[in-house]
């Protein structure tokens, strides 16, 4: 490897070597691809619509993530469940902290009553906060 230092042949150059930027952008940008999805809390459903949301003046403590999929399945953070095993988990978290919300995210596709039925469990468990998770309408 040689590099000219000045003289009447060549002078210094004066160029960015933009190699190593590239090698430290691409190392990047594969770490946020793989860390995003890990990012989102409780199993990936898609909200119902909603306007007019209430937003807490303070943030709220982290709550405990429920969900119902469109194909009827329960999940408790990224754990699926049956409803005695969701009952059992969601009862030792919520003993554990029993003031931590829950927030329940039904699939669109899903019926209220088995969003309902997933309440009913929460509640069984001993939550004392259950907030719906809605995507909200943004007004044009």
């Amino acid at each position: 490897m040689s590099m000219s230092a000045g003289g009447a042949k060549g002078g210094l150059k004066n160029e960015i070597n933009v190699t190593p930027l590239v090698d430290v952008v691409l190392v990047l940008l594969i770490i946020f691809m793989v860390i995003t999805p890990m990012l989102q809390k409780g199993k990936s459903v898609t909200l119902p619509k909603a306007q007019n949301i209430h937003h807490h003046s303070k943030p709220p403590e982290e709550p405990i993530f429920l969900s119902v999929t469109s194909d009827h399945q329960m999940y408790l953070e990224q754990d699926r469940y049956d409803e005695a095993g969701l009952l059992e988990h969601l009862s030792d978290k919520l003993e554990k902290t029993p003031t931590k919300p829950v927030m329940l995210k039904g699939d669109i596709a899903v019926t209220f009553s088995d969003v309902r039925k997933v309440m009913h469990i929460a509640k069984k468990a001993g939550a004392k906060t259950i907030a719906l998770g809605v995507e909200e309408l943004k007004d044009q």
